[in-house]
């Protein structure tokens, strides 16, 4: 496979990625799918992420995100429950 399509396909798969987390915290049906308001609510991420409480914000966003991660893993599948 050519190096170009080995990176595009890495793209297409992160790419995917991000888009599940969106799905997975629950944005796109809290917004009705509306591109400009999940767009929107990205920029003011991101204006937070250049400002002062940059470090700060990424502590708490990390902790609670690695929680969620954590509290998935433990919650029993139907397979698992017998």
């Amino acid at each position: 496979m050519r190096e170009w399509q080995v990176k595009r396909r890495e793209r297409t798969r992160h790419l995917i990625e991000l888009g599940g987390l969106v799905t997975k915290a629950g944005l796109v049906d809290l917004t009705d799918d509306d591109r400009a308001t999940l767009y929107g609510a990205f920029l003011t991420v991101a204006d937070r992420l250049r400002g002062e409480e940059r470090s700060n914000a990424l502590a708490l966003w990390q902790r609670k995100g690695k929680r969620a991660f954590e509290a998935e893993q433990k919650v029993p599948t139907p397979d698992s429950v017998a």
